[in-house]
């Protein structure tokens, strides 16, 4: 991996002084051979499948962390999309997020994702059934995680899903009103969903995975922003670009190390490395002040998509050069409460929703840890989903919807999580109603580009 000793101080440094870390080690587990059409059984057949998989997931994290001195923030567990198992067993889905939540504090691991459930096409026996499950699960877990995919390049959008889902983020936060709405904290509804996805509350392991796969999310928003900071002020882009993904390959690599070493001492396979520059609330940690660097004076203002679409082009392709494993949704993510910057911007009103919609076109997924008036009503909520949901249809990518309506707060206050999920401003929305459009429900159809034999045929004659 190293070629040098040079190489070996470079990353010592980037731990020491520039907050490089592993975000996140995360154990992928199909629990396809756990359903049955008895839901207490299957829950059985759950609990010691994580049990016996993930049993030295932390252990092991904690032993390559004290071998290389390399910080490992979480580890985590994703499974089988739960609705699979639902449609089969029948019964309520709750017993399954118990199960789960059970089963991620018996192994110690910080969160588990895969209470989900894929509809982008159409319903499914069980997926109905756990979407309105979703509120009461969150409620009563912890480290449960959820996730809903309601559209894709090859579906189309399925508006029926985004309205029932604009009521389920609302419902979420007001049962979890008194423990700051983490209820809408811990749901996220996507379009074109990645089944490798290691960093929450998105994961699940998705049905063409294998069996058990051990991936790995690095981390360094700190180290691209103090290589940055040395370069000249007349530096050219082209040469920042250059800058970001050497830097990038470096960091990679470095996951490469951790997540092969993991799977090795776990005995499954590797999986992929997910280099995604996620924020946390710590100073220098931040998305948002690497665009600074780049020359914006405060992230939000005129030049912030190019900037950021620049960034994310640069980090995927230094990620590519160091690992044929690339893979979830590697790039940048610009989640608000959890990036101090971000907060700044929102807070001197300079980064405002639409502007973060914009930027959702060029980062890695869309609109995240964005808190709303608690007052929103579900139909604004749904709508918000349905835009983020057409940016990523029509350019074939993810995109993600995670917002949190702050019960009781309004525009200007602000709702405060703790930890990584940080903190942050409650944003103003648009006042016009778009719930006569909503309560059409069906389908957006899939863009034109979706059918590529037939595009490249026009295309030809």
């Amino acid at each position: 991996m190293y070629n040098d000793i040079g190489d070996i101080l470079e990353t010592i440094s980037m731990i020491r002084d520039k907050n490089l870390d592993v975000r996140t080690t995360t154990m992928g587990i199909s629990l396809l051979d756990c359903a049955d059409s008895d839901i207490d059984r299957s829950c059985e057949k759950i609990y010691e499948k994580i049990c016996r998989k993930a049993e030295h997931l932390v252990e092991t994290g904690e032993k390559i962390t004290g071998k290389y001195g390399i910080p490992i923030v979480n580890k985590r567990v994703s499974v089988t999309p739960i609705a699979m198992l639902a449609g089969v067993s029948g019964g309520d889905p709750v017993k399954y997020a118990r199960t789960l939540d059970r089963a991620a504090h018996t192994v110690g691991i910080d969160f588990i994702g895969g209470y989900s459930a894929l509809v982008q096409k159409g319903f499914s026996a069980g997926d109905r059934e756990l979407i309105e499950s979703i509120p009461q699960a969150l409620a009563e877990t912890q480290l449960v995680c959820s996730s809903v995919n309601i559209g894709s390049t090859k579906a189309g959008i399925n508006m029926d899903a985004v309205a029932l889902m604009g009521r389920q983020i609302q419902k979420a936060a007001l049962l979890t009103k008194d423990n700051q709405c983490m209820g809408a904290a811990k749901l996220v509804v996507f379009c074109n969903a990645v089944e490798d996805n290691p960093f929450m509350a998105g994961a699940f392991h998705g049905v063409g995975e294998a069996d058990s796969v051990l991936s790995v999310g690095v981390s360094g928003p700190g180290v691209v922003r103090s290589v940055l900071h040395d370069l000249p002020d007349d530096a050219p882009l082209n040469e920042v670009a250059e800058t970001i993904k050497k830097t990038a390959f470096k960091i990679t690599r470095v996951g490469q190390l951790v997540g092969s070493e993991a799977a090795a001492a776990l005995g499954v396979p590797f999986g992929i490395v997910d280099l995604s520059l996620a924020p946390t609330p710590a100073i220098g940690d931040s998305v948002a002040r690497i665009l600074e660097e780049i020359g914006l004076e405060q992230c939000g203002t005129h030049g912030t998509t190019a900037a950021l679409a620049m960034l994310n082009d640069a980090v995927k392709k230094g990620g590519v050069m160091a690992s044929s494993s690339v893979g979830g949704l590697s790039g940048a993510f610009i989640p608000v409460s959890e990036d101090e910057g971000m907060i700044a911007a929102a807070r001197s009103g300079n980064l405002v929703l639409e502007k973060l919609e914009a930027m959702t076109a060029v980062c890695s997924v869309g609109l995240d840890m964005i808190v709303i008036p608690g007052d929103t009503t579900p139909e604004t909520i749904s709508a918000i989903i349905a835009d983020e949901a057409a940016i990523g249809m029509v350019n074939s990518k993810t995109t993600a919807v995670r917002v949190i309506p702050a019960i009781g707060l309004k525009s200007g206050e602000e709702l405060n999580f703790g930890g990584l999920l940080g903190y942050g401003p409650v944003m103003d929305l648009k006042n016009p109603s778009p719930a006569k459009m909503i309560r059409r429900g069906g389908r957006i159809p899939a863009p034109l580009q979706s059918l590529k034999e037939l595009t490249k045929n026009i295309n030809a004659s």
